[in-house]
Parts: C-alpha cells; sequence; structure tokens
C-alpha cells in the first residue's frame, strides 16, 4: 500500500498539480516550437521527391537522387566548408573576447563606468541584420572612399576593390558578427562571474594568491560550465550559417562566393533562382542531421569531462 501511495504522488498528475504555473508560463513558447518545429516535420518527404509545387501530393518520389545532385555538385564542399569556417570562428572569438571582456568589466571598481561599457557593447546586438550589411557595404567597405581605403591611404596603401576581392570577406563577416553578438555574450558571462562565492577569492587571496591568480585559478574554473552550456548550444546550428547577416553583407555579388557562400545562402539562390525545392529539402535535411550528431557527439565528450555540465 505505501509503495502504491508514493508512486501516485511521485507520478504525472502529481507532478503537474505540483507545478501547474510553471508548465502554464513554458505553455506559449511549447506551442510554438510545436507549430514552428515539430509540425511541419512531414515535409521532410520533399527532400526524396521531384517536387512540383503546382501537383505537390503527386510530386514523383526519386529516392536519394536530390542529395546525390547536391553532393556531386562543387558547390557541396565549398558551401559545407565556408559554413563550418565561419561558425567555428564566431563560436572560439566570440566566447574568447566575451570571457575576456567580462572579466576586465568585473575587475573595473567604478561601477558606473561598468554599467556604461556594458550598454554599449550591448546595443549592437538590437542592430538589425539590413543595417549592419549597409554599414560594412557603404561606409566600411566601399570600392573608393570607405573608411577601410581611407586608413589604407592613411599608411601610404593603394585602395583595394572590395567588391572584387574575395579574400577577406570571411573574416570581415567574422568581425561584423563579433562586433554584434559579444556584447550579448559578455553580459551572459559576467552574470555567471557576480554569481561567485566571493568567500572563494577571499580564501585564495589568504592562500597568497594575487589577482591573475585569483582570475586563473578560481574564476576561470568556476565560468567553465556556463562556457560548455553556451557553446554545446552554439554546436547545435554549426552548419546553419548565419544567412541574415551574411546575406546582407555579400547580397548576390558572385564575385565574393568563394569564401563566403554557406549551406543557407545557397539553398536561399536555388529556391529563388531555380524554385529547386527538392534539392533544398535535402540540404536542409543533411544540416539537421550533422548538426543532431554534433550535439550528441559534443554532449557525450563533455559527459566524460564533466556529467554535470553535460545538457542531457
Amino acid at each position: 500500500m505505501q509503495r502504491t501511495i508514493g508512486k501516485k504522488k511521485n507520478g504525472f498528475a502529481h507532478e503537474m498539480k505540483r507545478n501547474y504555473p510553471y508548465y502554464l508560463m513554458m505553455l506559449p513558447a511549447a506551442a510554438v516550437l510545436f507549430l514552428f518545429s515539430y509540425l511541419p516535420m512531414p515535409g521532410i518527404i520533399i527532400a526524396f521527391q521531384d517536387f512540383n509545387f503546382v501537383d505537390k501530393f503527386r510530386s514523383p518520389f526519386v529516392g536519394l537522387n536530390n542529395f546525390k545532385f547536391f553532393f556531386t555538385s562543387p558547390y557541396a564542399f565549398r558551401t559545407t566548408f565556408n559554413t563550418i569556417f565561419i561558425n567555428l570562428n564566431y563560436l572560439v572569438w566570440t566566447t574568447f573576447f566575451a570571457v575576456l571582456i567580462a572579466i576586465l568589466l568585473n575587475e573595473l571598481r567604478l561601477k558606473f563606468a561598468s554599467k556604461i561599457y556594458q550598454n554599449l557593447m550591448f546595443l549592437p546586438y538590437f542592430i538589425s541584420a539590413v543595417v549592419v550589411g549597409k554599414l560594412v557595404n557603404q561606409i566600411v567597405f566601399p570600392d573608393q572612399n570607405g573608411i577601410a581605403n581611407q586608413i589604407l591611404g592613411f599608411f601610404g596603401h593603394d585602395p583595394i576593390s572590395w567588391s572584387e576581392n574575395p579574400a577577406p570577406w570571411a573574416w570581415i563577416i567574422i568581425g561584423a558578427h563579433l562586433w554584434q553578438v559579444v556584447g550579448y555574450s559578455t553580459i551572459v558571462y559576467l552574470a555567471s562571474i557576480t554569481g561567485i562565492d566571493d568567500h572563494l577569492f577571499e580564501a585564495a587571496a589568504l592562500d597568497g594568491a594575487n589577482r591573475w591568480q585569483q582570475i586563473r585559478l578560481v574564476m576561470l574554473p568556476m565560468l567553465m560550465p556556463a562556457i560548455i552550456i553556451m557553446t554545446l548550444l552554439s554546436i547545435g546550428g554549426m552548419l546553419r550559417g548565419d544567412f541574415a547577416t551574411i546575406y546582407s553583407i555579400i547580397g548576390d555579388n558572385g564575385l565574393l562566393f568563394q569564401n563566403t557562400d554557406v549551406i543557407d545562402t545557397y539553398v536561399f539562390r536555388a529556391i529563388k533562382q531555380a524554385a529547386d525545392f527538392g534539392t533544398t529539402a535535402a540540404v536542409g535535411l543533411y544540416q539537421s542531421i550533422v548538426g543532431f550528431l554534433l550535439v550528441y557527439g559534443s554532449n557525450w565528450l563533455v559527459r566524460k569531462y564533466d556529467k554535470d555540465s553535460a545538457l542531457f
């Protein structure tokens, strides 16, 4: 009898009754997630069809031909490499600069100045990708009298025709992304730093540790769980390029595709120019599968390192 009562108390109904306010708060987000992420999943079938938009329900099955078409094309390696290269740099440099700036802000004695710096760094996060694209193309890197060419001229170099030179644009995109998101990530890590118990620093100081040693031996290890979680969340989108920013900066300039064309921009052009829904759906499914494997594999490695830091 006691075991039966214990099971009922730990059952689904008891959980809902005890925590129903939290489930109600979660309901809108869960509904949106179901509506836009799970309900469209039957559309995966398009990846295996020669999809006809007019007679969509009778489109013939073509098996893996859509995947074969993409992976045997010259775009598969280029777009995959560019996507991973750009996103990997996003991840590494965003984490590095965000943690560094969070530590520096925490070390400021004037808290008023710290608040001002936080707000100034956080502001670019709210600027739309279209505005960022205009800033990059028309103010910083236009072919003639942009800020970049003026700086080069000051040091005696000839101006560069940026719109015809693909080499630096991957790094320009990475720089624009860092300018936008580092401030947001800094706030996350700064909040983690403020949550560290001050007694740990006091104990380290009593043991003779200077401030740099306290940061290296106390603060950074305490930040590792936050860094790991933020990294795992970012790895899930490793094969999904920052489409809005990249397309706003590059547009349809084919001269720059060599170093900037990512999977998402390829899919967008394939739909816009050829309405090739079958191949684009296959590419999207490829992105999702690889993203799942990356998250699952990364989480498995984290569990080997520290079970408490893993997502699942």
